[in-house]
């Protein structure tokens, strides 16, 4: 099926229904197998948040030749890195680092102080969505860990499908699990897991557009509080 992929759209896009298909109700690993069997160039984001440290233990054991990258924005939190440190560490993993065109200060000269606080769409844009869009050219897929109960604009979301927005194809493993289905992998497993999360924060982003969640609220509250915004731009 791997020759089959530089045919044209049309048939990309039946292929790629199809396999949405197939591993609906297969599990994230038999996935990750087929998709780095299928794709050559394939590879796996990783924010360090739950879901994305379940994926980098499932990649580790089912195709460790699949590259894993991060968009490091150089706003995270301490605990993020340390995260990153300790998987490398524990793991042997290696994360490939991509980086802005700006650093946070010649963005602050270009575009004004903390420009999070007054167009977090734009900051988001520059930090994480272009250099994500330079980083996959050299692709022709990547694994992301979004799943349906996140967020209503993640509610729709395929194992498997075409991503419009970078010109690729799109592999979520975890579309169809729960927190808890996350929590218990990482927990069987014993994988090494971002502090934040028993703190209260349950998605977690740049360290100033970041805040716990409170009893009650939805698990991407603490995303950009304050303003209409409950995506960085990466996923439709």
């Amino acid at each position: 099926m791997g020759e089959e992929i530089g045919v044209n759209l049309m048939e990309k896009e039946a292929l790629i229904a199809r396999a949405a298909e197939e591993f609906e109700h297969k599990s994230p690993q038999e996935l990750l197998a087929w998709a780095a069997e299928t794709f050559p160039r394939l590879c796996l984001a990783c924010s360090f948040g739950a879901e994305d440290v379940a994926l980098v233990d499932m990649v580790r054991k089912t195709a460790p030749q699949i590259d894993i990258f991060y968009l490091d924005t150089e706003l995270h939190f301490a605990e993020t890195y340390a995260t990153r440190d300790r998987l490398e560490a524990e793991f042997g993993v290696r994360f490939i680092r991509v980086t802005p065109k700006w650093t946070v200060e010649e963005q602050a000269e270009q575009m004004g102080d903390e420009l999070w606080k007054r167009d977090p769409d734009a900051c988001c844009n520059i930090r994480k969505v272009e250099p994500l869009a330079r980083f996959l050219r050299d692709y022709d897929a990547w694994i992301t860990g979004i799943r349906r109960e996140q967020a209503p604009t993640r509610a729709n979301a395929k194992k498997v499908e075409y991503d419009v927005k970078f010109g690729l194809v799109k592999f979520n493993p975890l579309a169809n699990w729960t927190w808890d289905d996350v929590w218990n992998y990482i927990r069987a497993n014993r994988v090494p897991y971002n502090p934040l999360h028993d703190r209260n924060y349950p998605s977690i982003g740049c360290e100033p557009c970041t805040r716990p969640v409170k009893p009650g609220e939805d698990l991407r509250a603490g995303r950009w509080s304050g303003f209409q915004k409950t995506e960085c731009g990466l996923h439709k």
